[in-house]
């Protein structure tokens, strides 16, 4: 799996703007959507499960970190990658395009070559909503039928995503019908579910149950936001 995060960025995007130090969208180690406590980064690092992996940087400026995990269990890993905040609009193009099946991405870690973007079977964007902010004028045409899942943990993903998301061919696994708070939790209660090949509505329960045990919205508020399938 590929996640993509696009760093919280109070300067460069249309936020309810947060604390300077989690808010900095040019500092990946203190953001709060990779390296804060609850960001990607962090969160996964702490999880039993996850182990990480030494892999090389990725070669984009804008790319400012990349972690890569392999479940303890099973044959799975996660690239993740942080997106500087001003380039928010490139991370959801991304993900996008890989969700499409296109432009393979190769992460080495030691001796090992990991196959991802539009080689990944499931796609992850985490952060803000960017299509409340601009528009794109490009689709991303994909096979009718993929065999690409898709997590977008974002305000209102479905509304904005659904027409960009319809025309790669991929799957909507995982997306949101309200305001939230894209924090690790909830991608990593999914995730579990995935590696266990669990029902695409297991999957979405296990992560309504993680989103209202951190923010207290009540468990049907968390299923009402939190949706699978078109």
């Amino acid at each position: 799996m590929h996640v993509l995060v696009a760093l919280c960025d109070n300067q460069y995007q249309g936020i309810v703007k947060v604390p300077a130090g989690i808010g900095n969208g040019q500092n990946a180690r203190t953001n709060l959507y990779w390296g804060a406590g609850y960001g990607v980064k962090t969160h996964f690092d702490r999880a039993a499960e996850w182990q990480r992996l030494n892999c090389d940087p990725a070669a984009e400026p804008h790319i400012l970190d990349r972690a890569v995990w392999k479940h303890r269990d099973s044959a799975v890993y996660i690239v993740a990658e942080a997106y500087d905040g001003r380039n928010i609009r490139e991370a959801t193009e991304d993900v996008l395009r890989y969700a499409s099946g296109k432009a393979v991405r190769d992460v080495t870690c030691g001796s090992m070559t990991i196959h991802a973007g539009g080689a990944a079977d499931l796609l992850c964007y985490v952060g803000h909503d960017g299509l409340m902010d601009f528009s794109l004028e490009d689709l991303f045409p994909g096979p009718a039928e993929g065999g690409r899942e898709t997590i977008i943990l974002a305000c209102m993903s479905k509304r904005f995503f659904a027409p960009h998301l319809k025309a790669t061919g991929a799957e909507p696994l995982l997306w949101t019908t309200g305001l939230m708070a894209p924090e690790a939790y909830t991608l990593k209660a999914a995730l579990a579910g995935w590696v266990a090949h669990e029902s695409s509505e297991a999957i979405r329960e296990r992560a309504a149950e993680a989103y209202n045990t951190y923010q207290k919205c009540g468990l049907n508020g968390a299923r009402r936001l939190l949706v699978a399938g078109w």
